[in-house]
């Protein structure tokens, strides 16, 4: 966190500067023993744009792209669309790992009506841990795979996890975020 801070507070001057509403974004996700928690990010959307998913149609669309908002998306500001890409905005997630929310490695937290809708057994793995800010899912091309690619991986790594892999997904990170397409 104490090194990523510079970087935090630089990204959060420019989100303040080029649009109106809150810097940080907080949302509830589930965690392990299937408890809530709110999970932190840099605001990238327009503020005040989630009551459009109200609408039915908008929601069917956004469960239908596994609870992702597209990156044509007209509510993403241009800061955002930055930070989406290079996955900066989840930066502020280190917050959530310091108080114990979350892990560095491990399952990427969904919302509770995501989790409803997974077969009982992922319900069951996406409990079971902390949640990660990276994984399988995040170094293998994660935007590029359909929901089920991810439910493997995500299974994959709960069932073969070791602290060596766990090093190896950290230290492959940084090359998956700047790969082109992966977000």
């Amino acid at each position: 966190l104490v090194v990523a801070l510079p970087t935090m507070l630089v990204i959060a001057a420019l989100v303040r500067l080029t649009s109106k509403g809150p810097v940080l974004f907080v949302h509830r996700r589930v965690g392990r023993g299937g408890r809530e928690f709110p999970m932190v990010k840099f605001r990238t959307l327009l503020p005040g744009t989630d009551d459009h998913l109200m609408h039915e149609d908008h929601r069917h669309h956004f469960v239908a792209a596994d609870f992702k908002v597209r990156p044509d998306d007209p509510r993403i500001t241009r800061v955002g669309r930055v930070l989406r890409r290079t996955s900066l905005d989840e930066l502020p997630q280190l917050w959530n790992v310091l108080m114990g929310h979350m892990s560095l490695v491990g399952i990427r937290p969904v919302v509770r009506d995501q989790l409803a809708i997974r077969p009982e057994a992922h319900q069951q793995i996406y409990c079971a841990m902390r949640p990660g800010l990276t994984g399988l899912w995040q170094i293998n091309g994660r935007s590029q795979r359909l929901p089920i690619e991810r439910l493997e991986l995500d299974e994959q790594w709960f069932r073969q996890w070791s602290f060596w892999g766990d090093v190896a997904i950290l230290l492959r990170t940084p090359l998956a975020v700047l790969r082109p397409g992966t977000h």
